[in-house]
């Protein structure tokens, strides 16, 4: 249990705390002063009083009218609580932040909303938002993709390629130990460039892919897609047509459930076992999977 004096003093800082925020969700509006004493009406002031009030003041003390430098400084003032107690919307939230000081963070929120949410538009705002993911995104694809490069060129099978593409390029290699070191090491910049590592999971980052390219080619992106239900369903619903190589693809990797990239790293003859299974179809999937635990129980 803590002491009492610990206590004591928790509770004079958190008293603290509050006064210190209250007064600054008081005075974001007209700063240290009263909107409604700057103006010189009362609370209960209507509209054309606060107006006229804002005018005769406005007459005394703008620059054009009144040479005095502190007349700057009053006048902006005026016409910051001017621009509060005009609009209804902003004269409530003023009000109830006179009558509510302890609600800090409520009164805060409310200002700055209204004064800042406003002027903020939302299309810029998408935009920015959509730029800022797809340079993450981006980013994030080419860091995965040198990570894993530089993993795949550290092993065994990576050499050897490099070695038999070297090979192949100069023909025979030197039987000096110093100058097939040397070789090497200036081949495998440039041989390294003509090697195409398909690297599943960490593939190169595409511009077609990111996030702000996908959201602009949406429209297009849902009119491709309308266009390819619709033929599909006149296609094989309408014309009971036999499914073509692509689209019996597609049935198969669906019933599957595999995806496009792990779909494509499968050989040609696989794919054409697999298709010919008709596995779309609920009987056959069903024979294919128990087939599949048979042999899965064999090997073990």
């Amino acid at each position: 249990m803590a002491p009492r004096p610990a206590i004591r003093w928790f509770a004079v800082a958190s008293a603290l705390m509050v006064c210190l925020l209250i007064q600054p969700s008081m005075s974001i509006y007209c700063d240290e002063d009263d909107c409604y004493d700057l103006l010189g009406v009362s609370q209960s002031a209507n509209a054309s009083e606060i107006k006229k009030a804002y005018y005769k003041l406005s007459l005394k003390y703008h620059p054009d009218k009144n040479p005095d430098p502190e007349s700057r400084k009053v006048f902006v003032k005026i016409a910051n609580a001017y621009e509060i107690l005009k609009d209804e919307a902003t004269r409530g939230q003023y009000d109830y932040a006179i009558a509510h000081p302890e609600e800090v963070f409520y009164n805060t929120a409310r200002y700055y909303h209204a004064y800042y949410g406003h002027k903020t538009d939302p299309r810029a705002v998408l935009v920015g938002l959509l730029l800022v993911l797809s340079a993450f995104q981006y980013l994030n694809q080419w860091t995965r993709y040198k990570q894993a490069v530089d993993m795949v060129k550290k092993t065994p099978a990576y050499k050897n390629r490099l070695r038999a593409l070297g090979l192949e390029r100069s023909g025979a290699m030197t039987n000096k130990k110093k100058s097939h070191k040397q070789m090497d090491k200036n081949m495998e910049e440039d041989l390294s460039k003509e090697l195409d590592l398909q690297i599943k999971g960490a593939e190169k980052p595409s511009m077609w892919e990111l996030l702000g390219v996908r959201f602009i080619l949406l429209p297009y992106t849902i009119g491709k897609l309308l266009l390819w239900y619709g033929c599909w369903f006149w296609r094989y619903r309408v014309k009971r047509a036999p499914y073509s190589w692509e689209d019996a693809s597609f049935l198969t990797r669906r019933a599957l459930g595999a995806s496009l990239d792990s779909w494509r790293y499968i050989d040609e003859s696989t794919k054409e076992d697999l298709i010919n299974r008709r596995l779309w179809e609920k009987s056959n999937l069903e024979s294919y999977m128990a087939e599949m635990r048979k042999e899965s129980k064999r090997r073990r």
